[in-house]
């Protein structure tokens, strides 16, 4: 049976966009994006020498790359996640001749998944069957302003095909056409003379934090975590910066328009401390009040403290990262008290694709009694768990809560964009 087109129904996030796109009328247009001249020499797509579509290919890429790496301003959620979800190919962009203060990138991701004797006790399938799917997640990003102001839009659709009946499909695998971000932004890189950097958002917006334990922006997942609310930091660049949110955690639906609710909040802060080179110091906490449910038995209100620690990998040198929380609050009317400690310590060889040998161990408390008096399972909120609890996905059979988990892991890079 064909799924219905989703319907626009959330008005909150589209008063968010207005307000941003108001804010992004107000930029300097005459900025550039390129620090340094893009150079037009010769290309592997020039199908012959002298040709004008090799000519025109090649300046389409050579436009693109140049607005990647080095020579690429900061888009306008730059401090929100990781810098590799913003380095997309701006090959439409450069071929539409847009200006300078516009970006516009698309990208498609597809994966093909399969697993033996499904697992899980919902699975109709297995007893020696396959479970299989491809899974397909497609972005599309509009941006304005390279200035203080900046406005941006990100929609996603993440699909499905293949997948038997009682195979693995939920919200983690299809959310389809959505609104992945959609903000406005301010950014003053001299606060009144002190050197200090500060970042206001405000809309839809997705969030990596730390070291993605517990609030990220999902990479290997077919769908993303998102959130509609107010962001905010200070810093020096490369020194120090205090990052403060509150939000209301998007609620994925796989065919409706995601939507938000009033009685789910999330909100923290996060503090990043870099001036000492062999250890880097973070101190968090993240606030969650979730009251949707109907039975009042469900209804979650923990706080997370933590901390992490670290020191950057470097080649013939040793590296580590110390990263624990702990979580006190209420699972209904029981008492709620969780931790997750953390440790892994690696050493990175002077060899060909850089070489990273690291030894790994993670913790995640449980309920020794259910039914008790005190609830003690580790609540990942809205973390990522691929680099030490295995890929998630149509497998993914660990979580971080009630585990413990030794393990080792060899990380080489043959090429740059590739590890």
């Amino acid at each position: 049976m064909c799924r219905d087109q989703k319907k626009a129904s959330n008005v909150n996030v589209l008063m968010m966009a207005g307000l941003g796109l108001g804010m992004a009328m107000l930029i300097n247009s005459t900025s550039v994006l390129a620090a340094k001249p893009v150079s037009s020499s010769s290309s592997s797509l020039a199908v012959e020498k002298g040709s004008p579509y090799g000519e025109f290919f090649t300046r389409i890429k050579d436009r693109a790359e140049a607005q990647n790496g080095r020579n690429w301003r900061e888009t306008a959620d730059a401090v929100l996640i990781q810098d590799k979800e913003t380095q997309w190919n701006r090959y439409l962009k450069s071929a539409l001749g847009l200006p300078d203060f516009v970006d516009l990138g698309i990208e498609n991701r597809t994966r093909f998944e399969s697993v033996s004797h499904p697992w899980r006790s919902t699975a109709k399938i297995g007893g020696g069957r396959t479970d299989s799917q491809w899974l397909l997640r497609s972005r599309v990003r509009f941006g304005l302003g390279n200035g203080p102001f900046r406005f941006l839009f990100e929609g996603q659709d993440s699909r499905e095909y293949g997948a038997q009946i009682g195979g693995f499909v939920n919200n983690t695998t299809v959310d389809e056409w959505d609104i992945l971000q959609l903000f406005g932004s301010l950014t003053v890189d001299n606060v009144a003379g002190s050197g200090l950097r500060t970042d206001l958002h405000f809309g839809r917006m997705t969030l990596d934090m730390g070291g993605r334990r517990y609030v990220a922006r999902n990479d290997f997942r077919n769908t993303t975590n998102a959130f509609d609310g107010v962001h905010w930091q200070i810093g020096k660049p490369d020194t120090w910066r205090l990052r403060a949110f509150i939000t209301e955690p998007v609620i994925r639906d796989e065919v409706q328009l995601d939507k938000q609710n009033k009685k789910f909040l999330f909100w923290g802060a996060y503090l990043e401390n870099l001036q000492i080179p062999w250890m880097n110091i973070n101190a968090f906490y993240y606030g969650l009040n979730d009251q949707r449910q109907q039975n009042a038995n469900l209804h979650r209100t923990y706080g997370t403290y933590g901390f992490r620690l670290l020191k950057n990998p470097a080649v013939s040198e040793f590296d580590y990262e110390l990263e624990g929380a702990i979580q006190v609050g209420q699972l209904g009317q029981v008492d709620h008290f969780a931790y997750n400690p953390n440790v892994q310590v690696g050493y990175t060889f002077d060899a060909p694709w850089t070489p990273q040998f690291l030894v790994q161990y993670s913790y995640a408390s449980g309920t020794r009694t259910p039914g008790g008096s005190q609830n003690g399972t580790f609540d990942p909120l809205f973390g990522a768990r691929r680099w030490d609890l295995m890929p998630t996905g149509i497998f993914g059979p660990f979580l971080r809560s009630n585990i413990s988990s030794p393990g080792w892991r060899l990380v080489m890079k043959p090429a740059e964009s590739l590890t």
